[in-house]
């Protein structure tokens, strides 16, 4: 399997992984006095007691604490604003992501806005971002994780949306890696499994668009094939038991795993896809727009012989070990999203129309044109908006 020898890697974030995790927060070295700790808009993270546990834990560790609770699962940069005037405001010196992906990702931003004048958009590097350097270091971050699915507790991007110009794109640098991550999957039992599944298969998606990648290396393949076939293999069992503590931490791993891969090498264009459909439909959940297209997306680099080598291991790491032609993937990949619940999404249950195809394929491009670098066959225009089509029911 044709890889890259060299890879540069830089991961300098402490994880500390397994259940109870959170129980040894208190007891860790912290990055300052006040930390502002960031959460959704929803309710689960106080009604199932992670938020009053990490007040505790921080506390005992005679850190004052305050609440940024407004980020919504989409997070957006006027969601980075509000959350960066409560940490100036209150003299916050470190942040505290509390929450799933959507949280770490905002904590990003407000890390950046805290510190720095001028615009979120000034520092993105993509899509109508001025990619200007961080003048300032940003706030540190101790990022605690209640679900398994962007990785984003061990990389050093956040994903934002512009609402005003629908451009779903990333602020990153090395500064923004978390200083230490709690990964505890006693906090994910409380996830739905709808849900479990949408960011099981989030993280999935990392590390088999990682796999695929021309930037693809000794290292990215070691840690993604591991978290294929540990997601393949436990995902569905945490979707049908989400109490089960050894199917949780499995697929924990799996998404902690796939985090690092994002670090080794850039993912593909899958994600670049999906990106649009949610930047114009905020309430599509990121994994479950990825599931929608994705057998149509991997149908396409199959037909095109893009890596068949590599789609035959992943399909045998999947549950078959018997595959010996590429499109055996395809075939464990359904038969994963069937075990899983989610085979029969929707895009016209979220609004998304047909007519969108061409506006969206425009925005992938010119947002997350970047992505496409990363794939081994060149997608045109016709093949993104036929990716869509194939994929809409």
């Amino acid at each position: 399997m044709e890889t890259r020898l060299t890879y540069d890697m830089y991961v300098p974030t402490r994880v500390m992984f397994g259940a109870g995790m959170l129980n040894k927060l208190s007891e860790q070295s912290m990055p300052g006095k006040r930390a502002l700790i960031v959460i959704s808009n929803g309710k689960s993270t106080r009604a199932n007691g992670y938020l009053s546990r990490t007040e505790e834990q921080l506390h005992k560790a005679g850190v004052e604490t305050f609440l940024f609770d407004g980020v919504m699962p989409n997070p957006t940069v006027g969601n980075v604003n509000a959350g960066a005037k409560v940490a100036r405001e209150n003299g916050c010196d470190f942040l505290v992501a509390l929450g799933g992906g959507s949280v770490m990702d905002c904590s990003k931003g407000i890390a950046v806005m805290a510190t720095n004048d001028g615009e979120l958009w000034d520092y993105v590097p993509i899509g109508s971002g001025k990619g200007q350097p961080i003048a300032n270091a940003p706030l540190p971050i101790i990022a605690i994780t209640t679900t398994a699915g962007t990785g984003s507790e061990t990389d050093n991007s956040g994903v934002i949306t512009k609402e005003d110009t629908f451009e779903k794109a990333f602020v990153g640098d090395a500064s923004l890696f978390p200083i230490f991550s709690i990964v505890d999957p006693e906090l994910m039992t409380s996830v739905p499994p709808t849900f479990t599944a949408y960011q099981g298969f989030d993280a999935l998606f990392h590390s088999i668009e990682g796999y695929i990648a021309n930037g693809a290396n000794l290292m990215s393949d070691m840690y993604a094939l591991t978290a294929i076939e540990n997601l393949a293999k436990y995902l569905p069992r945490a979707v049908k038991d989400g109490k089960d503590m050894e199917a949780r931490t499995h697929v924990a791993w799996g998404n902690t795993l796939s985090g690092v891969v994002m670090c080794l090498t850039l993912i593909t264009s899958e994600h670049a896809l999906e990106h649009a459909l949610s930047a114009y439909h905020p309430a599509l959940p990121h994994g479950a727009g990825l599931i929608m297209v994705s057998k149509a997306y991997y149908k396409y680099f199959i037909e095109n012989h893009a890596c068949d080598d590599r789609f035959i291991r992943m399909a045998q790491v999947m549950g078959m070990p018997e595959a010996t032609k590429p499109e055996d993937f395809l075939t464990a990949l359904t038969h994963l999203q069937e075990a899983c619940g989610v085979a029969d999404l929707k895009m016209s249950d979220y609004g998304i129309s047909p007519n969108e195809f061409e506006t969206l394929m425009h925005n992938t491009r010119e947002v997350m044109g970047v992505m496409f670098t990363s794939d081994r066959v060149q997608m045109t225009d016709e093949d993104i908006v036929n990716v869509y089509k194939e994929s809409y029911k």
